[in-house]
């Protein structure tokens, strides 16, 4: 049986390879699409999203535009990482799937109700559109099976010393959808660093063959660019997908259920993830934390998910 669920993402070039792991994974099964501002402004991401569709020939699955800012704090981008347009690197052709006129929350809201089944949502962004749906939408919330997100670290941020930037951009919308009881999964930077994308992952998403292979050969270069150039990392990780490939192949991506908490007041700690893995706290356990990749199990999902594209 597929899973049903909603991708809420901000593209963003690994965004990009998520929804395509989402759509091209027989285990699961895309009903919609949203978007929110996070790796660029909600132009940019909606755009991208469309072209991301568009280029691997994805049709029928809705996608409708988001929140442009965070709950609280004022929208910080990442094109130091993404590009001005959030998808550097190649030509982007005009997308020809449609942008939906419902906003993201009505898009979500109409999904689980008309779905027989819970609906996963998957996150790749800041959470801003999950938790406005949380807050505002409180009749839908038993029709949501869990929310799987990309974001937060055991470790070291990546914006920050301490916090990871989805985390970091809206620490408040983490903070609400945390509290909501719905079932978590933190896909944080501890395991996202395990899927590095070398020279043999560039060359075996180019090697399959087909369109969408060769655009995103093209993402990976400029991706793998800018994080050597911004961060030192000269094999760059292909973040958002781990995410999608614990619904896809839960044999893939090991966790604990741990007690997970966001910083929202430090000067130094804004959106820094607070994962007890010990238990020092005595705290309730909240979440399911990510720590393990099976590397070469997580890039074949990739590649074999790319090859039932166009």
């Amino acid at each position: 049986m597929t899973i049903p669920l909603i991708l809420d993402c901000d593209p963003g070039h690994d965004d990009v390879f998520a929804i395509w792991l989402a759509a091209g994974n027989p285990a699961l099964e895309l009903r919609a699409i949203t978007t929110v501002a996070g790796n660029g402004t909600l132009v940019h991401t909606t755009l991208n999203a469309r072209i991301a569709c568009t280029v691997a020939g994805i049709t029928g699955v809705p996608i409708a535009a988001g929140a442009d800012r965070p709950l609280v704090k004022p929208l910080a981008t990442a094109e130091w990482i993404h590009g001005e347009n959030g998808l550097g690197g190649p030509e982007l052709p005009e997308p020809t799937v449609p942008l939906d006129p419902r906003s993201a929350v009505e898009l979500m809201a109409d999904t689980l109700l008309a779905s027989a089944e819970p609906v996963a949502i998957v996150a790749t962004g800041p959470l801003t559109n999950v938790a406005t749906l949380v807050r505002d939408r409180p009749d839908v919330l038993d029709r949501i099976r869990e929310v799987v997100w990309m974001g937060g670290t055991t470790e070291r941020g990546n914006v920050t010393p301490y916090a990871e930037f989805n985390a970091w951009v809206d620490p408040d919308a983490l903070a609400i959808v945390l509290a909501s009881g719905i079932r978590f999964t933190m896909v944080g930077l501890t395991v996202t660093h395990q899927a590095m994308v070398t020279d043999a992952v560039r060359d075996a998403v180019a090697g399959v063959g087909n369109r969408t292979g060769a655009f995103g050969a093209e993402l990976l270069d400029f991706f793998r660019q800018m994080n050597q150039l911004s961060l030192g990392l000269p094999d760059g990780p292909l973040h958002d997908p781990v995410a999608v490939a614990v619904l896809a192949d839960p044999e893939t991506v090991g966790s604990v259920f741990t007690r997970l908490d966001v910083e929202l007041a430090g000067t130094e700690t804004l959106g820094a993830t607070s994962v007890d893995l010990v238990g020092i706290l005595e705290r309730e356990p909240n979440a399911h934390v990510a720590l393990e990749l099976d590397v070469p199990r997580f890039w074949r999902l990739i590649t074999d998910a790319v090859a039932t594209l166009a």
